[in-house]
């Protein structure tokens, strides 16, 4: 009788651990995921350009929730939300909105993060590794609402003004080319 319930508990704790499986994430991207961008892709710096062609962009970090939430959390350990002020604008321009000065694609946002823009943006090359630089991008992507729900961060607590960005709508991005839009 006692082997029969040492046998059960034994069989019972067998099928617990067998059925557990860990969420695989990959903290480091391999280089094959994460491909450097040289300097004639990025170096485009009028308004609203579009990069020029070149190796895909990593979508492993839009497709990642971990991935954005770390890009979050590194926007305000840069110091990013010193001048976006948590993606509502601020020294620097708004991030939640769908009018994007240099285009809204993940190849621009790289660009502007790692050359910088004249009048303000720094270049913030050697400074912060590539894959920190895709993740970031990420998170600026999903303040306006650029990607899908389940992988966008909640609210900040800083930020009382707007809806998370899991909820946000999707919006399509429009270049400024001088003049602000009129409202409506």
């Amino acid at each position: 009788m006692l082997s029969e319930a040492l046998f059960a508990l034994f069989l019972t704790a067998t099928l617990m651990l067998a059925g557990c499986k860990r969420e695989e994430r990959q903290l480091r991207p391999s280089p094959q995921a994460s491909q450097v961008i040289n300097e004639a892709q990025v170096s485009g710096l009028n308004p609203g350009a579009n990069p020029l062609p070149g190796p895909p962009t990593p979508t492993i970090y839009e497709e990642s929730a971990y991935a954005v939430s770390e890009g979050k959390r590194l926007f305000n350990q840069y110091n990013c939300s010193g001048c976006h002020a948590h993606g509502g604008g601020g020294i620097g321009p708004p991030l939640m909105d769908n009018y994007w000065i240099y285009g809204s694609q993940p190849e621009n946002i790289f660009a502007t993060i790692v050359q910088g823009r004249p009048n303000g943006m720094p270049s913030f090359r050697n400074r912060i590794p590539e894959f920190q630089v895709w993740e970031i991008v990420a998170y600026v992507r999903s303040l306006s609402g650029l990607l899908p729900s389940d992988v966008a961060p909640s609210r900040s607590d800083e930020l009382h003004v707007k809806p998370p960005e899991q909820s946000m709508p999707k919006q399509t991005p429009v270049g400024i080319t001088g003049a602000p839009e009129p409202s409506k």
